[in-house]
């Protein structure tokens, strides 16, 4: 997700809050993958922000934390991080940052083996790139998809996502990409 009217580069460093400054700081930490001290700042900026009522810097801070615990494998504490920016997401009309941390959560409950929120939530993503359009987000997803469908022993479904991301190439006159994916929807099925 990307900061939500946070960062404003012509602000000067004075005229910024601390919980901007540590906000910031934990931006350039976890940059250097020194993700415990940047959790520390995030931590610092998110209280801060809440006692400075900034919803935008709430939402940020607590994506990041969300982000933070990913990495390290506590799926549960990220949701919840995740849910909670959705919630501030969600009241301020940001639908663009509510589809990011969907996805997010989407391959967070693939990485842990759950594989039914996963199916569930990615179907949904794909219903919302076919409605913007987008293709090229589609055929990622439905690749993705059929990942997990592997993943879930479910080849046929697999094997599915294959052949619809093929179709997709077809229509794009992309050839050589939709006979790379009927094939592997072939080999998915050679293997069952």
């Amino acid at each position: 997700m990307k900061d939500l009217h946070m960062y404003n580069p012509e602000q000067k460093q004075a005229d910024k809050s601390q919980a901007r400054l540590d906000y910031e700081e934990g931006l350039e930490l976890l940059k250097k993958k020194e993700t415990a001290q940047a959790a520390n700042l995030f931590h610092n900026a998110l209280i801060g922000f809440e006692q400075e009522k900034d919803v935008n810097g709430i939402a940020n801070a607590t994506d990041k934390l969300g982000d933070i615990c990913a990495e390290r494998g506590d799926f549960d504490k990220a949701l919840q991080h995740y849910d909670r920016v959705i919630a501030i997401c969600q009241e301020q009309g940001d639908s663009i940052s509510v589809f990011s941390l969907d996805k997010k959560k989407a391959k967070l409950h693939a990485d842990c083996g759950r594989h039914e929120q996963a199916i569930n939530m990615y179907l949904d993503i794909i219903d919302q790139y076919q409605a913007m359009r987008n293709p090229k987000g589609t055929v990622e997803t439905l690749e993705t998809l059929a990942q997990i469908y592997l993943d879930a022993g479910r080849r046929e479904m697999a094997a599915d996502c294959y052949r619809t991301a093929a179709a997709i190439h077809a229509n794009y006159k992309h050839n050589r990409h939709a006979e790379a994916l009927n094939q592997k929807a072939e080999e998915v099925l050679a293997h069952a």
